[in-house]
């Protein structure tokens, strides 16, 4: 009888740390898109959002890759779109699928969220990011949390304005000593608004201490640096997806 007993105990003990690890497998292997909730290009009238190839182009790799993908922004609920496309076919096929549609629409707000859930934070770019992101304390935590829990943070065009006010526990500033890459002066200027963003991002960086990269005006340039990923315009998102992929996969 006691071996008996001693075998379900057993086999009931093994049962639980399966799931158990499961489970934590589970978990580790989500990802959180931080996507802005701005929706004004400064005064000027126009509008702006997150910039919907620098999430489905990112997505598609993640998403086939077997990753499970959340959405927080600073407001939650649906955040605003930019560069709309549905010509573009990555574009169409998340805007058409009918789980993220609804995920995206409904984000989560940065109290929502618990960092131990994630392996990665990746920070979507779109002009409106260079207003909500940097100066959002919650954000700041999340990403700074699973980065110390070992890890990754990302971000592509305007979304490392997302990383600018990251601190790890040491006080030390995340990008500090990394080689970082984002949207650059150069092309700021190109789209003429230089003088309407709140600050310069890549100028805004290289204070934070970061070792600043950039190819040429739209030239597709992605970075990684312990564990942290960056991404310089829309024609890098795709790239930076693979990247993450590949970090993960170490």
């Amino acid at each position: 009888m006691k071996k008996i007993a001693f075998l379900i105990f057993a086999v009931f003990t093994i049962g639980i740390v399966q799931a158990q690890s499961k489970k934590s497998k589970n978990m580790k292997r989500k990802i959180l898109f931080v996507v802005t909730s701005h929706d004004k290009k400064g005064d000027t009238g126009e509008n702006t959002g997150y910039y919907l190839g620098e999430v489905s182009h990112p997505w598609e790799v993640l998403h086939k890759a077997g990753y499970e993908i959340d959405f927080v922004s600073p407001k939650g609920g649906t955040p605003p779109v930019d560069g709309f496309d549905l010509q573009d076919p990555v574009n169409k096929e998340f805007w058409e699928n009918k789980e993220y549609k609804n995920k995206i629409d409904h984000s989560l707000t940065p109290s929502q969220v618990n960092p131990a859930d994630y392996s990665t934070i990746f920070y979507a770019g779109g002009h409106g990011a260079m207003w909500d992101f940097a100066d959002n304390t919650e954000l700041a935590t999340i990403a700074s949390k699973i980065y110390e829990n070992g890890g990754i943070v990302a971000a592509v065009c305007h979304g490392p304005s997302g990383l600018v006010n990251i601190k790890l526990n040491d006080g030390s500033y995340l990008v500090n000593g990394k080689k970082i890459n984002a949207f650059t002066n150069e092309e700021e200027a190109e789209v003429k608004l230089t003088n309407v963003v709140p600050f310069l991002l890549e100028d805004k960086l290289k204070e934070r201490g970061a070792i600043f990269e950039k190819s040429g005006l739209w030239q597709n340039h992605v970075v990684t640096d312990q564990r942290v990923i960056t991404g310089q315009n829309p024609q890098s998102a795709k790239s930076v997806g693979e990247a993450i992929v590949k970090e993960l996969n170490k």
